[in-house]
């Protein structure tokens, strides 16, 4: 009986460990676009970023996330850029957590 409490255990354990690894599949994603508006906040920004297809994400950018001052840059309205992150939605909102800014034009 022991026995089956400590499979069950493990067996509870991984599918919780398994679904959470495949919620971040959107780690990744890249989404260029020109930088419309900026938003200051406590530890960095937020800029909303129109695609040529459209669609409005809501980029949130601070030292910590794209790995230090070395890597990070401070965006401007009219700026075209390219950026990789974590994407999200809420609401009707599109986000992405950026992890690199890979151009800025």
């Amino acid at each position: 009986m022991k026995n089956l409490k400590k499979i069950s255990l493990v067996v509870i354990l991984m599918t919780f460990i398994i679904s959470c690894t495949t919620m971040k599949n959107d780690a990744n994603k890249a989404v260029s676009g020109k930088v419309e508006s900026i938003e200051s906040g406590k530890d960095g920004y937020t800029a909303k970023i129109n695609t040529d297809t459209k669609e409005v994400y809501f980029a949130t950018i601070s030292i910590v996330n794209v790995g230090g001052p070395q890597n990070y840059k401070q965006l401007k309205i009219g700026d075209v850029v390219s950026l990789k992150g974590e994407i999200w939605k809420s609401d009707d909102e599109n986000h992405i957590k950026v992890t690199k800014i890979v151009s800025v034009k």
